[in-house]
């Protein structure tokens, strides 16, 4: 992998209109080396999973502040599986509960990154666990 950029893509699910920290995170893992698609505001579940099939990212991460994660990974998941796309790495960043962090990486999310996350911390995660 070493020779390959690793290819993360960024969505912003559902009707989250918060698209600030998603773009400094984008900034920060190009900053990286890493190559970045970020979709932008507003996306489906069938958009995201077929962006991750396109695109044949590394790396699937949805930035939510909206409250929406757990019907959006829920919808995610049988897309993803549909796809052939569970080999991917799959996080999930934002404003994530802590009552919610059990759900969301039983429905197969990898890692969870909440609201105050260091940079550093996400981007050593998506370098180690990259398949």
């Amino acid at each position: 992998m070493s020779d390959k950029k690793i290819r993360v893509l960024i969505a912003k699910p559902g009707l989250d209109g918060h698209d600030q920290g998603a773009k400094v995170v984008v900034r920060a893992l190009m900053d990286a080396g890493m190559e970045v698609i970020y979709t932008g505001l507003r996306q489906s579940p069938e958009a995201v999973a077929n962006t991750a099939a396109q695109e044949d990212v590394d790396v699937i991460g949805l930035s939510s502040m909206a409250g929406s994660h757990l019907s959006f990974c829920k919808r995610l998941k049988v897309l993803i599986d549909e796809n052939g796309i569970d080999d991917k790495l799959w996080l999930v960043g934002g404003n994530i509960p802590p009552q919610d962090h059990e759900e969301v990486l039983k429905i197969g999310v990898d890692a969870i990154f909440a609201q105050g996350s260091k940079m550093e911390t996400f981007i050593e995660y998506i370098r180690e666990n990259v398949k």
